[in-house]
């Protein structure tokens, strides 16, 4: 089964082909993204109608260019997986438009997929021997989350943030801090000059029981110091190494007692954040101390992509599920309502 897959619940514009003939990587035919980082730029984040109507303009031609590189027409698909939510209302009804029209005329089936869904899924492209149960690690500039994976599409929720995603605390503190958006990946790469030590902040939550989240304090306890520093770029740097470790500190701590919690010894980690070297470094770590397994995707699969929207798509329409012709996309979708992916009955 070909399935073209649409992803365009924020600021990316995203496409790709997934053919369920080959296992793994190997079924991503093609893929392209189109960042709109450049056009929110000025406005120091996303501007919801500005992104909607640049996904008009993009998506139709990265569909064409997609297909191009994949060798295949319209007429060779036999399936379309559109990102449904969450995300921006007026984003998601571009992509489900199109993929729904699409559908339509080729009298294909197509299945709105859960955007968190396609990052926790993202990572068994490249590691089809992975297998449920296993512990996610959900973190993006969205969401922060644990999930216990019993099967796909049978997810428990074991913890989440109750304030900032770990992102967005990193999308915020650089903002304060006076760098450019998007601040996230800048920070990232101001950290790795930094001192470790110079500046050493709370990882919050941790000194108590439960897997839940909270960074809005550490981000606070950043502008405080910073304001009260000299604010040279050494300085600067040394901050963003004390944040970015506080961070990760966390993360790592809450992921090592997810797996306690969950009896298990296999973590997945995915989502924007899960790109960040020092994270996959300290929980490289972890895994190896308990004598058990991480695995990520590769970083151009961390971030919004179609190539996790289309593989999501292909196991559920391969399952045999489908939805029907009407465009429905829901801004906010709780993971744990989706069905289980289930051989179709004969």
């Amino acid at each position: 089964m070909r399935v073209l897959g649409i992803e365009t619940s924020c600021d990316e514009t995203g496409v790709a082909v997934y053919d369920t003939a080959f296992r793994g990587a190997d079924g991503l035919r093609a893929q392209a993204v189109y960042s709109q980082i450049a056009l929110h730029a000025e406005y120091g984040g996303v501007v919801p109608e500005l992104a909607s109507r640049d996904h008009v303009r993009k998506l139709l031609p990265l569909v064409r260019q997609t297909l191009g590189e994949a060798g295949l027409s319209l007429r060779d698909l036999d399936g379309v997986a559109y990102t449904a939510g969450p995300g921006l209302v007026g984003a998601l009804l571009v992509g489900a438009g199109v993929a729904r029209a699409v559908a339509w005329a080729l009298d294909v089936p197509a299945i709105g997929v859960h955007h968190m869904e396609g990052h926790l899924l993202a990572p068994l492209l490249e590691a089809p021997d992975l297998a449920p149960p296993f512990v996610a690690l959900l973190v993006s500039g969205g969401h922060t989350q644990l999930v216990a994976v019993d099967a796909i599409g049978d997810y428990r929720l074991l913890g989440e943030t109750l304030d900032d995603a770990a992102g967005e605390a990193f999308d915020k503190t650089a903002k304060l801090m006076g760098l450019p958006y998007p601040g996230g990946p800048q920070l990232a790469r101001l950290a790795e000059q930094g001192r470790p030590g110079a500046f050493t902040f709370a990882r919050p939550m941790t000194d108590r029981p439960g897997l839940d989240f909270s960074f809005s304090g550490l981000k606070t306890q950043v502008l405080l110091a910073w304001r009260q520093s000299d604010r040279g770029e050494a300085t600067r740097a040394d901050v963003a190494r004390g944040f970015e470790d506080a961070v990760v500190d966390t993360l790592a701590i809450k992921c090592a007692r997810a797996l306690d919690a969950a009896g298990c010894d296999t973590l997945v980690v995915a989502g924007g954040v899960g790109a960040n070297q020092r994270l996959r470094a300290k929980l490289h770590d972890m895994a190896v101390r308990r004598g058990g397994r991480v695995v990520f995707p590769r970083p151009a699969l961390c971030t919004d992509n179609g190539a996790m929207i289309a593989f999501a798509g292909a196991l559920r329409l391969s399952a045999g599920q489908q939805d029907d012709a009407q465009v429905r996309v829901a801004p906010r979708w709780d993971m744990a309502t989706l069905a289980p992916v289930a051989p179709a009955r004969a």
